[in-house]
């Protein structure tokens, strides 16, 4: 197996590796004074490094390859680069000065356990790669790092937040008013929702903020799902309600053809959730401003609290009588809600405003929550994790997902403990 380059990284980064008496491939004395700052962006894999070459003091950058071809395979053109660290040079390398640039070379260099551990990590079949060695590692070490995942969970939420936001000239209230939509979607019409809500602005649902019959229409209208075929006497009415306002307010309504039923429970069919988005503006305006002022996870709670419309009790679908039964959110959809849509909004909030005070608040909201239930978590308690909040599942999933899944073991505190105890 070729070695990746993360895995040069972390050896560089974090010095496990045998430094002592360090020379360049053409024989000059080598000393590290400073092993530079690790950069996560393109250029240089670590800047700002200073060095000793003979009795020459050398203050740049530092990159890394696996040989030192990779260089011009990689088409680099650094300038500043100092130090050239790979795990085997073949072929010398010249930077636009056409000088060489000088070279360590950490082939025999890495302990061959470390080595031998981390491709076992690698190629491991087992459902996360360590899983052989994630008994041993100390319970501190998984809870700090657990901990520091679910703050990289939400922050990795607010980029799209963000994009979104300014693209809403700074709307907080649309711009929450659209990821409740997206977030009513679930995985499955998430997006078909999100498009819902930005061909249906804000501005216009609270024009008719008092009249849930005329939130349907206009929802139910914009979403493609009423059809003039309809024999009902209520969907007759949104359509010909919609009519009108769709020609008062210009609206482009959607196809139809992006909603999703396949595999999904009645309760959560598109018609559904388009209803309970509709009973969710109806009864709670303002939602951002509600959102800045509780205090507890009751008042979340309370804003989801909904009634739909008489005619949904009986129906999933338009035109398609069903048994009798309250339609509106479950325990576990506005568990859902809360995780995915108020807690990342309240931290983007406090993120934009440096208000420490609301992050808190947002992280506290998620450990008052009940653990979520999904076979990812199920397979983190078969490995003696067992836990008791919102906030510990969701540092499981971005652990899973984000790092177990990519293999990215060199850039987790959990890999780190296992790989260290090697070197």
């Amino acid at each position: 197996m070729k070695i990746p380059e993360s895995f040069l990284h972390y050896v560089w980064r974090m010095k496990r590796f045998d430094w002592s008496n360090l020379t360049t491939t053409e024989g000059e004395s080598l000393q590290i004074l400073n092993w530079g700052q690790y950069n996560v962006n393109s250029g240089p894999d670590f800047l700002n490094a200073q060095i000793y070459i003979g009795k020459t003091q050398w203050i740049g950058h530092i990159e890394i390859h696996v040989n030192s071809s990779d260089w011009l395979k990689h088409r680099h053109q650094y300038d500043n680069v100092i130090l050239h660290v790979v795990l085997e040079e073949d072929e010398p390398i010249y930077n636009s000065s056409d000088c060489r640039l000088p070279c360590l070379e950490l082939k025999k260099r890495i302990p061959g356990k470390l080595k031998g551990i981390y491709k076992k990590l690698i190629h491991s079949e087992y459902w996360i790669p360590c899983q052989y060695y994630f008994p041993k590692v100390k319970e501190i070490t998984k809870e700090l790092w657990l901990e520091r995942l679910m703050v990289d969970r939400l922050e990795g939420k607010l980029e799209e937040q963000k994009r979104r936001l300014h693209s809403n000239t700074n709307d907080w209230e649309e711009t929450l008013y659209q990821f409740l939509s997206k977030g009513l979607g679930m995985k499955i019409n998430s997006e078909a929702m999100d498009e819902l809500s930005q061909r249906t602005p804000l501005s216009i649902i609270r024009k008719h903020k008092h009249s849930l019959f005329q939130i349907e229409a206009l929802f139910f209208g914009q979403s493609g799902l009423l059809e003039p075929s309809l024999s009902e006497a209520y969907p007759k009415r949104l359509f010909k309600e919609y009519q009108f306002l769709a020609q008062k307010f210009k609206l482009n309504p959607m196809t139809g053809k992006q909603w999703n039923y396949l595999r999904l429970r009645p309760a959560n069919f598109p018609s559904i959730r388009i209803a309970q988005l509709a009973s969710i503006l109806y009864q709670a305006d303002h939602l951002f401003q509600k959102l800045l002022a509780a205090n507890t996870i009751d008042e979340l709670y309370n804003m989801l609290e909904i009634k739909l419309s008489n005619y949904w009790y009986d129906h999933y679908r338009f035109g398609k009588v069903s048994k009798g039964k309250f339609k509106g959110l479950g325990r576990s959809a506005k568990d859902s809600l809360i995780i995915n849509t108020f807690v990342p909004f309240l931290f983007l909030y406090a993120e934009e405003r440096s208000n420490e005070e609301a992050k808190l608040t947002a992280l506290s909201w998620l450990e008052q929550l009940k653990p979520e239930r999904n076979h990812i978590i199920r397979q983190w308690e078969k490995l003696g994790i067992q836990s008791h909040s919102a906030f510990q599942t969701q540092a499981l999933l971005q652990l899973k997902t984000q790092y177990c899944d990519k293999r990215r073991c060199t850039e987790c505190s959990i890999g780190h403990s296992i790989l260290n105890k090697c070197s």
